[in-house]
């Protein structure tokens, strides 16, 4: 009976937390002092955060205040793509913040390239937009674990489906 372990690297972001973190920036917002009369903007869409607010000074605050939120509820500060800062009428910016989700063929193909290199009892599948490792031992995927830990990726990784 040779039965193998195996778990699921995925990159993602509990969309539930997101949204308290969003929501607990536009009240913040709305109380702070120096951003009240500030007539600023975040708005929450599928794949990205929309700010439109009224200087770049503004923005930074506001952009401090969402690493903040977010860190408080545990989401990782990777998910955040923070685009280029476009002027909207009236002398305002606006900036569209992508949400990062899933893995890309190149960070996939590092990982299983790093775990094939060191790691010779593991097996690595890329599946999609997520990388799966088997091995016969639980003791060997923990290794794994904890070496992918030490890596510093452009994605927050979750380890799932450890069975």
């Amino acid at each position: 009976m040779a039965s193998t372990f195996s778990f699921d690297i995925v990159s993602d972001f509990d969309q539930q937390e997101l949204v308290n973190a969003v929501d607990q920036v536009v009240r913040e917002i709305k109380s702070r002092y120096d951003l009240k009369d500030t007539q600023t903007t975040v708005e929450l869409a599928d794949e990205s955060i929309n700010v439109n607010t009224d200087s770049e000074f503004t923005l930074d605050s506001v952009h401090n205040i969402l690493r903040e939120k977010a860190a408080k509820r545990n989401l990782s500060q990777k998910i955040f793509d923070f685009g280029k800062i476009e002027s909207a009428s009236g002398n305002r910016v606006r900036q569209e913040i992508k949400l990062k989700k899933g893995i890309s063929q190149d960070i996939a193909k590092q990982i299983s390239k790093l775990i094939r290199d060191e790691f010779k009892k593991v097996q690595a599948s890329i599946q999609g937009d997520a990388v799966r490792v088997s091995a016969k031992s639980k003791d060997d995927l923990q290794v794994v674990i904890q070496r992918l830990k030490q890596e510093d990726y452009p994605v927050a990784l979750q380890f799932t489906n450890y069975r």
